[in-house]
């Protein structure tokens, strides 16, 4: 009979959103950042539309106690991926409460801050909310979340919605937060750390507030440059109201992605946090207008299935690069679609799954699916695209939608070919470049640009004259990185000219072009080359220095000590550069002691990840191994961030080969934890 009521139940849950309607939830919370678990009390509102007998929220690996239909207690099932509660369920309205605890292995993370801080956030995209807070991995189950979190009172607390009120209860502090609309559980989020921040409002009223560590006050105008005037020119640009009560932005510490869009509050990682210096290289502008996009699409209106999935992605795309357009102008715009192309071009030589697949690739979803809308947006006219898009957005508010859904609207106001259409930019993976072209030729930078690129396998000597006249005309910065990169294979003596000439302009992408191609320096070239080193970037601050330190071994002790109080982005690209350098240059460092604990400290958990890993790959590449430094690298595999974890295991396999760091490594096993013990046990093994 039980596992008979299971398969019923399983079969139900398929079709629950038929039965059950799901309105509100209320959850008031507790975390434990040394146990680095979640507890709490949860109450649904939920109607009953037809009767049943069982209804299931996910939840993945959680404790559940004093669970209560409409206050009374109830037979419940614990499939350690559901809760499945069990009832004679007749229509109307109803009332499920319970509480709960969890030590979640995803989806909320504890990231130590020095001095025993912490940062606690979450990142429920895609089906992962359910492994915090109980909840609906189906995106088409929406209702409104309120959620209430208690906390040290040092610490600022961020969730959904607007703050309602601050309860002071000894040395913790309740926020409680209210949300008015509803929205799918993966948009679902909490974060809590040391937050300083500023207020605004938009021009349509709405409150706006910008996060920021205390120590990162000086970078906060770069951080968030743009960040009202993104607002406002979205708002305006689609023609539907931002959704929402407010609006919140949040840097958090080795974030899994660029940025994430949970309703009404966008968490992003630290990479964006910069000064005016690292805006250059490395600005929030592009991640913050896609983020606030996903705001409409995505969170107000959500694809029903994977296979929609363009429908969040490509819109988002689509409307960042509008937003870029504004701030940045035509040929900007133009130039990022002409890259794109580029890109979808040589991707589609391979990958054979179109835009309206599940399993479409990151670049298909969202850069094709960009390039979709652009030629949409230009086939049916400006007027008639606003029109329709406004329409769907009102239409399906807070519901989930699918292609047909969008291209409905579409004719309405316009008889274009939606069906030819959609096999060619949505079924087929081949790039329509004709049309792409053809667009993309309206801009005059676009039309430099296609001649530039035609004569890549023309020989230097012919095309000489005229990358000559490009470096030294007025065009876009784009056109000019084309012609340097095209000299990249070129003999010195035949080149030299226009590379020249090409560090002679002022503008900082195209110099950093030479830096990143010129990796073979001649002297008659070094002085010009040196020249880099003054470069208001970051970037090609530390190109130079390493391949002038490379080429000129008698010049050394001079470039190192002209960047030796040099520190760069916030993950301290020129610092740790600087310090492997100063290491690996004989009779330059009096004591090397003190340079070697910098360094291999800038590996340990102390930092973020993007900063422990240039670390390890410095050290490691400069051969400055130590037992701290293996330990430092054996840390790395447990890390949640993949990319950190995967680098970490695949740089010890290729230590491992040499039998006297395979000593090293079994010698320091006692003294790692049993996380890592675990890791490094299992490449021992391999």
């Amino acid at each position: 009979m039980k596992y008979i009521l299971l398969f019923f139940t399983g079969f139900l849950f398929a079709q629950q959103t038929q039965y059950v309607d799901f309105k509100s939830v209320s959850g008031q919370l507790s975390l434990n950042a040394k146990e680095k678990t979640i507890s709490g009390a949860v109450s649904y509102q939920f109607e009953v539309l037809k009767p049943c007998d069982t209804l299931s929220l996910d939840a993945k690996n959680m404790e559940f106690s004093n669970v209560k239909i409409n206050d009374q207690e109830v037979i419940f099932i614990n499939t350690t991926k559901q809760l499945k509660v069990v009832f004679p369920f007749a229509k109307g309205e109803n009332h499920l409460a319970f509480t709960y605890t969890a030590k979640p292995k995803q989806a909320l993370y504890f990231v130590a801050v020095e001095n025993d801080e912490v940062q606690i956030w979450t990142q429920g995209q895609g089906r992962y909310t359910s492994n915090w807070f109980p909840s609906f991995d189906d995106v088409n189950e929406k209702l409104i979340f309120n959620l209430g979190i208690s906390y040290d009172k040092d610490y600022q607390v961020i969730s959904n919605g607007i703050l309602k009120e601050k309860i002071v209860n000894g040395d913790k502090i309740h926020w409680q937060y209210q949300m008015e609309k509803p929205m799918s559980s993966y948009l679902l989020m909490l974060a809590i750390g040391k937050y300083d921040k500023r207020n605004f409002k938009s021009k349509s009223k709405i409150p706006l507030e910008y996060y920021y560590e205390s120590k990162d006050a000086d970078r906060f105008e770069p951080t968030y440059r743009y960040s009202k005037v993104i607002f406002d020119f979205l708002e305006k640009e689609i023609g539907a109201k931002y959704p929402w009560q407010i609006n919140k932005q949040i840097p958090v510490r080795d974030f899994l992605y660029a940025g994430m869009e949970n309703t009404t509050a966008t968490l992003f990682t630290t990479r964006y946090v910069v000064d005016s210096i690292g805006f250059i290289d490395r600005n929030y502008t592009n991640v913050d207008a896609h983020e606030l996009a996903h705001h409409w699409f995505g969170d107000l209106i959500t694809a029903e299935s994977s296979t929609h999935h363009w429908l969040q992605e490509g819109f988002a795309t689509y409307y960042a690069l509008l937003a870029e357009r504004a701030i940045y102008g035509d040929d900007y715009f133009y130039s990022k679609l002409y890259d794109t192309a580029q890109q979808i071009k040589f991707a589609s030589r391979s990958d054979t799954i179109p835009v309206l697949n599940a399993k479409a690739s990151s670049l298909t979803f969202y850069e094709k699916g960009a390039w979709t809308l652009f030629v949409l947006h230009e086939s049916i006219g400006d007027k008639a695209f606003k029109k329709a898009v406004k329409t769907y957005l009102n239409k399906y508010a807070y519901q989930t939608v699918n292609t047909q859904n969008f291209f409905d609207e579409i004719k309405k106001v316009s008889d274009f070919d939606l069906e030819k259409f959609q096999k060619t930019w949505l079924e087929s993976t081949l790039f329509d470049t004709p049309t792409a072209n053809a667009l993309l030729s309206k801009n005059k930078t676009i039309q430099k640009r296609l001649e530039i690129d035609k004569l890549k396998k023309t020989p230097l000597a012919e095309k000489k004259e005229i990358l000559n006249e490009t470096l030294n005309s007025n065009v876009h910065f784009s056109v000019k990185k084309a012609v340097v990169e095209q000299l990249e294979n070129e003999k010195y003596e035949a080149k030299k000219e226009l590379l020249f000439l090409a560090l002679e302009s002022k503008n900082l992408q195209v110099r950093q072009s030479v830096a990143e191609t010129m990796t073979n320096i001649p002297e008659d070239f070094r002085l010009s080359y040196e020249t880099l080193l003054d470069d208001k970037s970051y970037q090609t601050q530390e190109i130079a220095l390493y391949w002038l330190w490379r080429n000129f071994p008698d010049h050394r002790k001079e470039y190192l000590d002209k960047s030796q109080n040099w520190i760069g982005f916030n993950d301290y690209n020129l610092r740790t550069l600087w310090l492997s350098l100063a290491l690996s240059t004989p009779n330059y460092a009096q004591q090397r002691e003190p340079l070697i604990a910098e360094l291999i400290s800038f590996s340990s958990t102390k930092y973020e990840a993007t900063t422990r890993q240039n670390a390890l790959e410095k050290l490691i590449a400069f051969k400055i191994i130590n037992d701290q430094v293996l330990s430092n690298l054996v840390a790395s595999t447990t890390h949640h961030m993949w990319q950190f974890s995967k680098f970490g295991r695949d740089t010890i396999r290729l230590l491992l080969k040499n039998s006297e760091m395979r000593a090293s490594f079994e010698r320091i096993l006692t003294n790692l934890t049993p996380d890592e013990q675990f890791q490094l046990n299992r490449l021992l093994k391999e």
